[in-house]
């Protein structure tokens, strides 16, 4: 599973020239699933973005990293990107192999979107599989990727 997580000051998602999806303070969460993934690596992933402390405290003062989304009650956008399993090594045409299929893939992700929701915070998402034009208004910037791969145990 990889997810490109980046601190915004606001992010939306438009389909079809419908806002579908909109947050203030919080993350944009870009969310690839791959063939392998399973539910701990939902888990490990959930739980990272968080509690990740991305944002600063309350004084201004010089630390940047002293909170994460839930300890300012941020928001999070959640938006499928299968793209980020692209490989581009061979060729001119990136190969999506390593992307987990469409009805797996939005299956894991609607569970992600689940254990996010536990937290409290307000979770808006895109809509998975269309054509979506994400504005995000990134605070810093702050982008990070998680990666966590399946164990060879927990594989299928």
């Amino acid at each position: 599973m990889r997810v490109v997580v980046q601190r915004v000051k606001s992010s939306q998602v438009t389909v079809a020239g419908q806002v579908v999806g909109k947050i203030g303070r919080g993350l944009n969460l870009l969310v690839g699933i791959a063939a392998t993934d399973t539910e701990a690596e939902l888990d490990w992933i959930a739980r990272k973005c968080l509690e990740l402390r991305l944002f600063p405290g309350d004084a201004g003062g010089e630390s940047r990293w002293e909170k994460s989304v839930q300890e300012i009650g941020g928001e999070l956008l959640v938006v499928s990107q299968f793209t980020l399993y692209g490989d581009c090594r061979k060729g001119r045409r990136p190969s999506f192999d390593s992307s987990a299929a469409p009805e797996t893939a939005k299956q894991l992700y609607e569970q992600f979107i689940s254990k996010l929701r536990q937290s409290g915070l307000r979770v808006e998402t895109g809509s998975f599989g269309a054509m979506m034009q994400v504005s995000i208004e990134n605070d810093g910037p702050v982008t990070l990727l998680l990666e966590r791969e399946a164990s060879p145990i927990n594989s299928k």
